[in-house]
Formats: structure tokens, sequence, C-alpha cells
């Protein structure tokens, strides 16, 4: 999350979205963004159907980006924006620039992917720890390296070279001495001796490094040249360059780079505080999906989340709102179903009216508050109420709705009875679909004394296609209670007939039909006709309660 950018707010439906949910979520989160200061976006939080699909088509709206978890992510918090190191430079640049910044941790990148990560205790330990006189050759040590780090001036030799082999020397003997342990390509550190410098040509030297800036003879360079021998000039004394040289070796040497603890943006902060735990580093490494670099995660950054924040249109209950919900803030719920039993931390503005849409809610809230409805806007919100309300021919069905959808048809230039036709004839469309596709198109859970239940519908033009849809979905619901599911229903509505043909499943499924709708149910069919029944919220569900109740 970048700091100081506001972070948008949801308009979301419930789980197996229908055509209210989706148009609702739109709608809505056009209001808000035409009344209110703040970035409103739809979302939705399932797959959605062919009706729905045919209706966004229709009036030339995209598709909700689908989000199925609002548990609060790696990218919901701040992200620190850690400058990243290069793997050659010298562990001296690397602790002046931690020290200027004040940084314990920092990430070693090379083309945007992370290479490593060095610490103040990484640079610490190295300078503590190192023995080694052969350290420069073992982390293949750049010439250039050496002369930052001695703020040095290159006398003989290519400072893009490398050091591969030798050691380090001192160079306080006299040449007698020094004959004895200068081997091929070590690194001789001496002041002015004009005979220590020869000695070291002679012995194959790799590098000299002249100290005090003293100068180098003619002789001395013309020799080195012949001999292929660095020379390198340093003001520093002999002490201060010795202690100085071993800092030169690049950072990609004390790096860490194996088993690196990193995070996603994706993340749920839930599921890495346990890892953050256990792990004492104080700056943790983000990644993107594609593994680029993009910042540090703290610990203390975890101290100030922001939760998600959500506006929940068509619903009211935690199980079928997206999951997570238990850690997203809730702003407002409008919705035209019984309550349920979601909670929130804080007071929100709830709306729940007693129609058949939610559309119908929120085309009132457009005319109270005077904002014009655009046309696609108004085809949605039409279109939502005559797939809620099966064409006004559902019992949940009010005068607001009917109203509320002539004056919509208007504004989105549609004759209602032939697009009510076309939307429903996209939506029948199912037999192409597998019966678990077919049964969670529009599923709902429920509960009512300490009983929980699900009810999933479908609606269609077509008996016949009803007919073979039974058998298969059947099925399927037998295997899915055999999982250990709660008892299910599910709904084969016609809507020329007016009729539902229930399949139910679970022990006391048939039971409850029977006390909820006094019908003979033959447990061994394991469906039943009910004519009249067409709507799931006011007559399916309320039904099952009521049955449940006694």
């Amino acid at each position: 999350m970048v700091q100081g950018k506001k972070e948008p707010i949801f308009v979301i439906g419930h789980k197996n979205p229908d055509t209210d949910s989706i148009c609702s979520a739109i709608a809505y989160a056009y209001l808000k963004n035409m009344t209110q200061e703040g970035e409103f976006v739809p979302k939705r939080a399932g797959e959605i159907n062919n009706e729905t699909k045919y209706v966004l088509e229709c009036f030339g709206v995209d598709v909700p980006k689908l989000i199925t978890d609002v548990r609060t992510q790696v990218k919901d918090v701040m992200i620190k924006q850690t400058p990243e190191l290069r793997s050659e430079i010298t562990l001296k640049e690397a602790w002046n620039t931690m020290r200027d910044l004040r940084e314990a941790t920092m990430p070693v990148v090379r083309d945007g992917k992370l290479e490593g990560i060095i610490s103040v205790k990484d640079i610490a330990t190295a300078n503590m720890d190192i023995y080694e006189t052969k350290i420069l050759a073992l982390s293949q040590t750049s010439y250039r390296n050496i002369l930052e780090t001695l703020d040095g001036t290159m006398i003989v030799g290519d400072e893009e070279e490398r050091v591969t082999e030798g050691k380090i020397l001192i160079g306080a003997a006299n040449p007698d001495l020094l004959e004895n342990y200068i081997e091929p390509h070590d690194l001789l550190i001496t002041g002015n001796r004009y005979e220590s410098q020869l000695c070291a040509i002679e012995m194959n030297a790799g590098c000299i490094v002249v100290c005090m800036g003293a100068p180098v003879s003619k002789t001395i360079q013309k020799l080195a040249k012949e001999n292929h021998c660095t020379i390198i000039s340093t003001p520093h004394d002999t002490y201060m360059a010795a202690r100085l040289i071993s800092q030169s070796t690049p950072v990609r040497y004390f790096m860490r780079k194996e088993n690196l603890r990193t995070f996603h943006l994706e993340d749920y902060i839930s599921d890495i505080r346990e890892i953050m735990a256990k792990i004492r580093h104080r700056d943790f490494p983000v990644l993107d999906r594609d593994g680029n670099y993009c910042g540090m995660l703290s610990r203390r950054s975890l101290l100030t989340t922001d939760n998600k924040k959500l506006i929940l249109v068509d619903h009211n209950e935690k199980s079928q709102a997206v999951d997570g919900i238990e850690e997203a803030e809730v702003l407002e719920i409008i919705d035209h179903h019984r309550l349920g039993n979601l909670e929130t931390a804080l007071p929100v503005y709830f709306r729940n009216q007693p129609v058949g849409c939610t559309a119908t809610i929120i085309y009132g809230m457009f005319c109270e508050q005077q904002v014009e409805v655009p046309k696609r806007i108004a085809g949605l919100l039409c279109s939502a109420i005559l797939s809620d309300t099966l064409l006004f021919r559902s019992p949940t069905c009010t005068q607001k709705d009917e109203q509320a959808a002539k004056e919509l048809a208007v504004l989105a230039e549609i004759d209602l009875q032939t697009h009510a036709e076309q939307m429903f004839r996209a939506g029948s469309q199912l037999l192409d679909k597998t019966p678990e596709e077919v049964f969670y198109q529009d599923y709902k859970k429920f509960s009512g004394n300490g009983v929980e239940f699900g009810v999933g519908q479908v609606s269609s033009l077509d008996q016949a296609e009803l007919d073979a849809l039974r058998p298969r979905v059947a099925e399927y619901m037998a295997g899915a209670v055999g999982e250990g599911r709660p008892i299910l229903f599910f709904m084969l509505t016609n809507i020329i007939a007016e009729s539902s043909d229930v399949i139910f499943c679970g022990e006391q499924a048939a039971e409850l039909i029977r006390e909820g709708f006094g019908k003979e149910v033959c447990d061994t069919e394991g469906w039943i006709r009910l004519p009249g029944v067409v709507s799931r919220k006011k007559q399916m569900v309320p039904g099952i309660l009521a049955a449940l109740r006694k």
C-alpha cells in the first residue's frame, strides 16, 4: 500500500451471485462515486451465471473482478520502499548506505529480482570474523571495488579485472624476507620502498598497493606492466589500508541468499503473523506474483493494519458473505431479505426494505439523492428486478418493484416483456453445465433452530430442460450430503407454470417438506412439485424455518 493513498471500498454481493447481487453492486458503487469522496469499486464473490452474463453484455458493462477472501493482505498494509542495493557494491558502501538511511536490513536486487538481503549484523559479522587472507580472491573482488574502498588511484592495470588468486600481505619486512613469503598473484600493501615494490614484481605478485600517496617510479610502472602486476595508490597509511581492504569485498559474498523468508503481496496477514513471530527479523522482503521485489514489510507495520472496507448488497447473513468477512470492516448493508446473523464491530448504515429486489431499493436511493440514472445503470437495475420477481410473477414482488422496473425500462430504452424473455432464455442454458455448476449457480446457506440447511435455485422457461436436470442434480446432492454437508434443497422453477420441482436430500429433509408445505412426500423419489412456489426468499425458506420451529 502506498503511503497517503486511500484504499478503495468494495461493494459486493453474496457468494454464488445472481443478477440482483451483481447489478446492485455495480449500480450502488456508481451512486456512491457520484455522491461521496473516495473510490467505490464493485466486486463479485463468485462466478456469474448465464443470465447475468447476458445482462452485462447487453448493456456493455464489464464483469466485476472476483474477490473470494477479504482478509487483510500484505498489499493492504504499509510496505516500506527500502532502496535496493547491487550485489557488486562493497561492504563499505553498503554500510554507509544503511547508516545514512538508518536501515537495519536492505534488499539486494538485480533486474527487479531479489538476489538476497544484507543486514547490519551481516556486515558486523563480516568485519569481525574476516581472518581469511584470501578473502579478495574467494569473493572475486573487482579492482574497482578496491579503488573505491581505499579512495585509490589506478597506476597500472584495469579496474574492471577481478582478484581471482592470492592472499593479502603487508610489506613491513625487508626485501630479503619478503621474497620468502610472497607468492604468485598475492596482493602486497606497502609504502614507498622501491626494493619492496621490485621484489613483489619479481615474485609475480598480482597487485601492489602503495600507501600514503607515495609516488611510483616509472621503472616500477614499466616492470609492473611487463609482468601483469596491478599498482594502486592510496592516500591512507598502511594500517588504514590493511583495515579497509577487506571491506572492498562485494555484498554478494556475504548476503543471505539461501532459504530467504519472503512474503507476497497476496499473502494474508493472519497467515504470516505466526511466521514473523518465529523469525526474529525486523523486515521481510515482499514480492509480487512475478517474483519482482516490491519493498520491505516491517513488524511495526502490522500494528497499524487497515482492514478491507466493504458495502454489502443483497445479503446480510455471514454464511452467504465472502470469506474473511470477520476481518473486514463493513460500512453499509443494503438488502431485502430477512435479518441474518452477521455481526459488525461498529455501527453501520443498514437499509432493509420488504421489496422483491435490492435493485428497487437502490433505484429509490438514486431518486432520493436526485442523481441521474445512466442508461446502462438503468438497464442493470431493471434486469435485476425482472430476474428477482420473475417478471412480477413472484410473491415477493411489490408495487414498488413493478413501478421501479417500468420507470427504469423507459430510461434503459427496453421493452420489459421482450427483455425478460431474452434474459430468462439466456439463463436457461443449463444442460451444458455440470451438475455441480448448476447446483451452485444460485445457492445460499441458512440456519434455524440450530439446524443448518442450504437452498439452491435455477429458473427456466422450459419444463423439459428442468426434467432433464432433475436426476443429474439429485445424484450430485446425494454425494454432497454424503460428504458431511447440511440438509439440502434445490428448486427447479418453471417461470411460465409458476411452480417448482424441489429436490431434497439429507436427514429430516422430507419431514421438513411435509411440515412446511403440508404435502405428502415420497422419500424414495427425493423430489416433489410445489405449484405456486417460485420464491426462495418468501416461500421456500420461510416454509422450512416454520417446520424447524415446530
